[in-house]
């Protein structure tokens, strides 16, 4: 296996350990026992724990962009597009009622720790705001389109973590479809304010 595979392998491995057991709870060895390395030859890769987080975060960030550029050509209008962003509580619907949102959970427990790597992190809600914020001006709402992808943030952000806490798959599908209804509201709104949520938000 040559160097850069196995730089991979273990960039990889700490990614799924840091969003399961939580980056400070993820030693060394345990991420050196998930690639089957010894610490000689895991420190030959990397020096310390912040390395990995490094890479972890660019990893997260490359995946992402990916994700959102996959979505872009997919979808057939930007309403189509957004949607494609609320599924994603579905999608991975199994892994948030266990682990929460892995963006979500990262950047808070980076906040929490003070680390340095925080603001790195945070890089990856930016992404998923403009982005939106992008879809949200195509749909027409170019006035108030920041506010409104960060509502939709927050609100997904919202649902991860009640998720996480109750373990309620069918409170996810309740909310995505509650979400969905608020999006075509804003779509045939037209109007510069913020509509009002139905009676299922959270």
């Amino acid at each position: 296996m040559s160097a850069t595979t196995t730089r991979q392998h273990i960039v990889e491995a700490a990614d799924r350990l840091f969003y399961e057991k939580g980056f400070e709870a993820t030693s060394f060895t345990d991420i050196a026992n998930e690639v089957g390395l010894s610490r000689g030859n895991f420190y030959y890769h990397f020096k310390s724990k912040d390395e990995i987080l490094d890479a972890v975060i660019a990893l997260r960030l490359q995946n992402t962009r990916a994700m959102l550029d996959a979505w872009e050509s997919q979808g057939r209008d930007p309403a189509e597009r957004i949607r494609s962003f609320i599924h994603i509580l579905i999608v991975n619907q199994a892994k948030i009622a266990h682990y929460g949102c892995p963006v979500g959970t990262l950047c808070n427990e980076l906040a929490k720790l003070d680390h340095i790597a925080r603001k790195k992190a945070t890089k990856l809600f930016t992404l998923f705001r403009e982005w939106l914020a992008k879809q949200f001006v195509a749909l027409g709402r170019e006035v108030d389109a920041d506010m409104l992808a960060m509502h939709i943030l927050m609100r997904s952000q919202g649902v991860a973590a009640l998720a996480t806490a109750f373990r309620d798959r069918d409170f996810i599908r309740r909310e995505v479809d509650d979400m969905n209804a608020w999006l075509e509201a804003q779509r045939s709104s037209g109007s510069s304010l913020l509509q009002p949520l139905s009676h299922h938000s959270i």
